[in-house]
């Protein structure tokens, strides 16, 4: 096929409709929900490396290839598909991953992505909104004399976290930038905070001695009453706290912090407060849920992960800061083919973002909100959770099974009798069967089974089959090497 276009036609439609075919089987659950043969089977199987040679994959060739290609994905459409806190996409944002990969509108200056920044401008606002923050006022508007909120969307939840801290330390180090860390800093976070937050405090020079565990109760949340004396003992190590964090909710249990009290301390101490909310702040679309969150528009940053709980497209994070002028001072750099005077009908979001190059995130998300509603979603939210409380009741009366702790979003944590060893390895021969897929953490010193449970069509008789398959493997296993 001579017209370049037209092979992209033909091989559009053909992706389509392989993708189409793809969600419906995994929908029904046919086929395996994990499947993972060795990277160098893989590889030689999917000819990578005759094509990235040869070149000319379309047509037939092409479709031989998105085959095998999805005949070695992971499912997450599956009713088992239990495992980790990634968005089962709602296909309609898919379609604007394709939209904006074709465009190619690098939209971090307006220019560059005039349709995708007015998108991510608006569900930016959208999000302001749904925190408590005040939304900004759309482009062009004059300077308002009050503060309002801000944002900008990331290539997920670890740029996001680094982000909201890089604007903690403008405020507390406004010199850091040009001179470096040179005061003490500290970071307070519990011990249960995503890993990213450890991440950030690394990248951003501070130092691992910087980052301090709150104190916290037996099940990782922050205990306001004791976060006083912390703080004091930092100031009397000579530590200036550039920030705390709050998890909203943890990534290992689903737990919230207590945000309203925290945020009340951090107020009258004029402290940062960030709330690492990546998957659970999708429960303030619910009416039922968003109780959980009281007191979060306390915080001065908070991030939240559309694709999570919002059904979108991996990946998509928001920081939402409650005054935008922050934001605004994280970075600060000199590029004279971007940074320069000029008539700006709309809004440049590169100053607020590591990224030079930003794809059209705001498109997928607003495309999965316009397909499905803000009322579905908290609707779709409300299940999951209501979901992960049944299943944390099924599992706590099946024989020899152990909850760790009452599910507060739809994650549920749970354990057989036994050594951590053994729930690695059954959650092993549990993925080799392809049927179910669960993921693991440790929670209070001990390792559990984990479910997240994201999949809007995943049943309580789903998370039935997947326990009575656990008990037969353990009953296949006793006094073997489990």
């Amino acid at each position: 096929m001579a017209d370049p276009f037209a092979r992209f036609e033909a091989d559009a439609h053909a992706a389509v409709e392989a993708l189409a075919r793809y969600l419906r089987e995994s929908a029904e659950g046919r086929g395996p929900v994990l499947s993972q043969p060795p990277l160098r089977e893989l590889a030689a199987g999917l000819e990578v490396a005759r094509w990235i040679r040869e070149g000319g994959l379309s047509g037939a060739p092409f479709r031989e290839f998105l085959a095998r290609y999805l005949g070695a994905t992971t499912r997450l459409h599956h009713p088992g598909y239990f495992a980790h806190q990634v968005a089962v996409p709602e296909p309609l944002g898919a379609v604007g991953s394709l939209v904006d990969g074709v465009t190619g509108n690098a939209m971090a200056i307006y220019e560059m992505g005039p349709a995708a920044a007015a998108i991510e401008f608006a569900v930016l606002d959208w999000m302001l909104a749904k925190v408590g923050f005040t939304p900004a006022p759309l482009p062009p508007a004059p300077p308002s004399p009050a503060p309002h909120g801000g944002g900008v969307l990331t290539h997920g939840g670890s740029l996001a976290n680094l982000t909201a801290l890089a604007a903690a330390r403008a405020r507390a180090a406004p010199s850091a930038w040009r001179d470096g860390v040179g005061a003490r800093l500290a970071v307070l976070a519990p011990e249960a905070a995503h890993y990213s937050i450890s991440r950030a405090v690394g990248i951003l020079g501070l130092g691992q001695g910087a980052l301090r565990a709150a104190p916290c109760d037996a099940d990782g949340r922050l205990v306001p009453d004791r976060l006083p004396a912390a703080l004091d003992a930092l100031r009397d190590e000579g530590r200036a706290v550039m920030a705390v964090v709050a998890s909203a909710c943890s990534t290992a249990a689903g737990l919230y912090d207590p945000l309203r009290e925290v945020g009340a301390l951090c107020r009258e101490r004029g402290l940062w407060l960030h709330v690492d909310g990546a998957h659970g702040a999708s429960a303030l679309l619910s009416e039922r849920l968003r109780h959980r969150l009281d007191g979060i528009a306390l915080a001065d940053s908070v991030v939240w992960d559309a694709h999570k709980m919002l059904r979108t497209p991996t990946v998509c994070a928001a920081v939402l800061v409650r005054d935008h002028r922050t934001l605004d001072g994280a970075f600060q750099q000199d590029a004279s083919y971007l940074f320069h005077e000029k008539d700006e009908p709309g809004f440049d979001f590169l100053h607020r973002t590591v990224e030079c190059t930003k794809a059209a995130l705001g498109l997928r998300l607003f495309l999965a909100l316009a397909a499905e509603g803000e009322g579905a979603l908290a609707r779709y939210v409300e299940r999951q959770t209501a979901l992960a409380a049944e299943a944390a009741a099924l599992l706590a009366r099946t024989p020899g099974f152990e909850v760790a702790v009452a599910p507060e979003s739809n994650i549920v944590c749970f354990r057989v009798a036994g050594s951590d060893e053994r729930q690695l390895e059954l959650r092993r021969r549990l993925l080799a069967q392809g049927r179910h897929y669960v993921s693991s953490t440790l929670f209070r010193g001990r390792r559990w089974l984990r479910l997240a449970l994201m999949n809007p069509a995943t049943r309580l008789e789903d998370v039935a089959a997947m326990a009575d398959e656990l008990r037969a493997l353990l009953g296949a296993a006793e006094g073997g090497a489990c």
